[in-house]
């Protein structure tokens, strides 16, 4: 018994987690549910799905990152006991995600995920399933309805899947499959979720949770 536990904490000590946020800022946060409501709203929305974020990455038993966009926020509701404080480093949202898993695999990490904080419906088990995906895959995607993905995992940093894609567009998660056969790699694709970029996708959200 002792042995299995022992194994059990080594798998665990491998996975990462990185998660990539918005300083809460009005005006900078959610833009397109501001154009549908107002920019109070959107930022209300926004603080919601960190909340959401937050709770559900507390549950993973793993080594979480959260990586701010402009600046680390020592008194905010992600506690430094529980999360390596980080700031995204690159011109784009691509050399952003390949900067982040390179910090990731330089503090030994292995098998490691990236996540955002636009998907409310993603839940620990689906992460841990990412995770266990990656022992026998090279890569793992979690899909969105419009045509990206809500997570994406490796276990070494490729900047191959983040070269030359026109982010925010229809084609990110068809043309990331293509740079991952183009090199060989095996991946795994998890369920299709909804991610929340417009006022419907939150009030959609919302009216499940009744």
């Amino acid at each position: 018994m002792m042995l299995m536990k022992k194994r059990k904490k080594e798998n665990v000590d491998k996975n990462a987690l990185a998660i990539f946020i918005k300083n809460p800022v009005l005006g900078k946060a959610k833009t397109r549910i501001a154009k549908d409501s107002s920019d109070e709203r959107a930022l209300k929305v926004y603080k919601k799905l960190l909340s959401i974020t937050h709770k559900i990455t507390s549950k993973v038993d793993c080594n979480r990152y959260l990586f701010y966009d402009q600046f680390i926020d020592e008194s905010d509701i992600w506690e430094p006991q529980i999360f390596n404080k980080k700031l995204q480093a690159g011109n784009d949202l691509g050399e952003k995600m390949f900067s982040a898993f390179s910090v990731l695999n330089n503090e030994k990490n292995e098998n490691c995920l990236l996540i955002g904080s636009d998907c409310p419906y993603i839940n620990p088990t689906l992460i841990e399933k990412a995770f266990k995906a990656l022992d026998s895959n090279d890569f793992v995607l979690g899909p969105t309805y419009d045509g990206g993905y809500y997570l994406i995992g490796m276990k070494k940093a490729s900047n191959l899947v983040f070269t030359d894609i026109e982010w925010s567009q229809e084609t990110v998660l068809e043309k990331t499959i293509d740079r991952i056969l183009a090199i060989g790699g095996k991946f795994e694709l998890l369920q299709q979720l909804n991610d929340i970029d417009h006022l419907e996708d939150w009030l959609e959200f919302k009216s499940k949770l009744n």
